[in-house]
């Protein structure tokens, strides 16, 4: 099937917004796709804030883009918008690093008030990264995602209802896409 890169932009070692990533991943990995986890908090700051394009981390990064063929943005939503940290990565990558891609834009939040930050913030810039089909994205509520001591990730009958239908639609959006390259080269 398909490679998806996996973003996660929280800046948190225990974050919700990760875990929620890396949950679906599994899911996108049960339908045939090979998925690639990316937090980007693991990059380091010198390369984010310092805008070193040459850094190993940054053209590491880079690549991983390019060889994505979907692409999953997962932030938290901080004061209406994305992470600052999501944001420092998407300005190092090429003016078209989303150029043929697909994307499924997720986030999470404490209050339906950031519902729209998919929609206002994330994805036009998404857009303008020249992303082919950005998929219908979903918001999470902090409260409907819970990590017991051992790590399991529990998520509200509702919210898991639409994260698998926005994932399923992404995964179709992939193999539509892929079999349409398939086909023309």
């Amino acid at each position: 099937m398909a490679t998806v890169l996996s973003v996660s932009g929280s800046p948190s070692a225990t974050s919700r917004t990760a875990r929620l990533l890396r949950h679906l991943d599994a899911r996108l990995t049960a339908q045939g796709h090979e998925v690639i986890p990316l937090d980007v908090r693991t990059i380091p700051a010198e390369a984010l804030l310092g805008a070193d394009f040459r850094h190993p981390a940054i053209v590491e990064a880079t690549a991983l883009f390019d060889r994505a063929d979907g692409v999953v943005i997962g932030t938290p939503v901080y004061k209406a918008a994305y992470s600052g940290l999501l944001k420092a990565l998407l300005d190092l990558l090429p003016q078209y690093g989303l150029a043929g891609k697909t994307v499924l834009p997720l986030a999470t939040g404490g209050t339906t008030a950031h519902v729209l930050a998919i929609d206002y913030a994330l994805r036009p810039v998404l857009s303008s990264m020249g992303a082919a089909h950005i998929v219908q994205g979903w918001f999470t509520l902090d409260r409907d995602i819970a990590v017991a001591d051992d790590g399991t990730l529990t998520v509200a009958p509702d919210s898991a209802e639409a994260l698998v239908q926005v994932v399923d639609q992404f995964s179709a959006a992939l193999g539509s896409r892929t079999a349409l390259l398939a086909a023309a080269g």
